[in-house]
């Protein structure tokens, strides 16, 4: 246990001696400063903006960003569907793989498109090399691009007085994603590389086994440049249907850490920018600390109930529970996996999650169903914590009778509606799909499990879809029409609705004046605050999904006595 210990603190304090360089980097970005890659890119960054008749310094208020980003999501859903179905006529295609039924490569379309990356295929036999590379990675740049981009619109309704104007989407989405996306996964993408990560365009292989006369298909593809990218930008999507655990995807421990801290990477990162962007790192630091308390929480509860095995098997000699998980990450890897990659949005996996305990698996559960805050998305994850934030600054401006305000903007009606419609959405499209599934009359079908397990596989799997996750429990058999496409419907809407409520929020805080801190005004950067906000956090979490983890994990706890 003690090496465990060891290792998750090295990995926590790698993350943040990374996270602090980069984030200082994406402010200078997000600033227009130049940065020391000005120099190479800026003719490419002027050539994209005069191919697509951009005039960077025209600004965009409110309604015209968010119907920007609709257009192009919406754009990017429809021609990923397209790739999909016309896969069998395109070229690199050396399997001869056709299409997928329409309803799967809606849910695909939708998944890739709002950053969720939910799979219900596996990709070495579904999906052509081409529908691989120019459909899925293509999305994984620009949807995870498109999270920080709104992410920084939300920064400059802090830092604006009095504007109605927010920015440009097309300069940041192509800021992002070239300054940012790219270098980060070209350099990810060679380390895997050199890892025995696969990346080419030749056939699938045929060799020969030990045994005499039997051969076996080694599936390849260009994988390490779709993995780093699926990290880098908390995606999740796997090139093949193991996703992490699949030893062409992730061969090495290295490789291993390496993904590990690409997935909490640019979240972490992102802190540092709000602090430098808002002119108070303290701001930044404080909501650096709420994320890391709550990851370690729920990381010690994990790796806690991993590692101790059940009473059934009480004086076994293996080291924890080891049950899908790959013996060369073993307990404590798969335990930071797990937590790591259900408190980002990112969703790939290195271990089965349906074989963690009853305990660690409703964990794993909890950290998606408070609206993937904890790191979440990159984007995404720290505009929904700011969203929780503003909550928190409400409830301690009632309690005292004053009109709260946040960095220097007052708090009013509107804003808490916005920040409502932020934090909710997800919770009721989770227990609103979950409630759906459940009264199927072909539900049991869908599941490996019966019971309260059985619960848990649907629970854990709307819970992935309404927090744009894309995990599973890898007991659940996502692939018929219901869950296609009610899923695909319920991941649109949880990524974009929220996501326009956050730029009506920033656009109406970029109207506002800027109001002096006074003597009574609550300081938002103190322990006293951090703590409030973790309990604001977990409150909303445990009022929302206690009844349902009660019937689901809690209940196969006490069924099966902890396993």
């Amino acid at each position: 246990m003690s090496n465990i210990v060891l290792q998750d603190v090295f990995i926590i304090g790698l993350l943040i001696l990374l996270a602090v360089p980069l984030g200082i980097y994406i402010y200078k970005i997000m600033s227009g400063q130049k940065v020391f890659l000005t120099k190479v890119l800026s003719p490419v960054e002027k050539g994209i903006y005069k191919v697509m008749g951009i005039k960077c310094g025209e600004e965009m208020n409110a309604i015209t960003y968010i119907l920007s980003i609709l257009v192009f999501s919406g754009f990017g859903v429809l021609l990923l569907w397209l790739i999909q179905m016309l896969q069998g006529f395109l070229p690199f295609n050396p399997q001869g793989m056709k299409a997928p039924s329409w309803d799967l490569a809606f849910n695909t379309a939708a998944s890739f498109v709002s950053n969720t990356n939910w799979q219900a295929y596996a990709g070495e036999s579904t999906l052509s090399y081409i529908t691989q590379s120019m459909g899925l990675t293509v999305q994984n740049f620009v949807s995870a691009a498109v999270g920080i981009a709104v992410l920084f619109v939300l920064i400059r309704g802090f830092i604006l007085t009095q504007k109605k104007t927010l920015g440009n989407f097309w300069v940041d989405l192509t800021r992002i994603t070239l300054y940012v996306l790219i270098p980060l996964s070209l350099i990810v993408s060679v380390i895997l590389i050199s890892q025995g990560v696969v990346q080419t365009l030749s056939p699938y292989k045929s060799v020969s086994t030990l045994q005499s006369g039997i051969s076996q298909t080694i599936p390849l593809g260009p994988a390490a440049s779709q993995i780093a990218i699926k990290q880098i930008g908390t995606n999740g999507g796997g090139f093949f249907g193991a996703n992490s655990a699949f030893p062409l995807e992730n061969p090495t421990s290295f490789s291993n850490l390496i993904q590990l801290l690409c997935i909490l990477l640019i979240p972490a990162s992102l802190c540092i920018t709000f602090g430098k962007a808002v002119k108070n790192s303290k701001q930044g630091r404080a909501i650096l600390a709420a994320m890391l308390i709550l990851f370690v929480i729920a990381l010690s509860v994990v790796t806690f109930s991993e590692q101790n095995l059940a009473p059934h098997f009480a004086g076994a000699t293996v080291a924890g529970n080891m049950e899908g998980k790959e013996v060369i990450n073993g307990v404590g890897s798969s335990s930071f996996w797990g937590t790591a990659t259900t408190a980002a949005s990112n969703g790939s996996v290195n271990a089965s999650h349906d074989s963690f305990t009853s305990i660690g698996g409703m964990m794993l559960m909890f950290l998606m169903q408070l609206g993937e805050i904890v790191f979440g998305g990159v984007g995404s994850g720290l505009y929904g914590m700011i969203g929780f934030v503003i909550l928190t600054v409400f409830i301690a401006g009632l309690m005292v009778g004053r009109t709260p305000e946040y960095l220097g903007k007052k708090v009013e009606p509107f804003d808490m509606k916005m920040v409502c419609v932020v934090i909710l959405m997800p919770l009721l499209l989770t227990l609103l799909g979950t409630a759906t599934a459940v009264m199927m009359p072909g539900v049991t079908t869908w599941l490996t499990n019966k019971g309260a397990h059985g619960f848990s596989e649907v629970l854990y799997a709307f819970s992935s879809l309404a927090n744009n996750n894309g995990s599973a429990f890898a007991g659940y058999n996502a692939n018929n029409p219901f869950t296609n496409i009610i899923g695909g419907i319920i991941m649109l809407a949880v990524r974009f609705v929220p996501m326009s409520a956050v730029i009506f929020l920033a656009g109406n805080l970029a109207n506002k004046k800027f109001v002096a801190a006074g003597e009574g005004t609550l300081s938002t950067s103190n322990t006293m605050f951090v703590m409030l906000l973790i309990g604001v956090v977990l409150i909303v979490g445990a009022l929302s999904f206690l009844p349902a983890l009660a019937l689901g994990p809690i209940a196969d706890y006490f069924t099966h006595r902890g396993i």
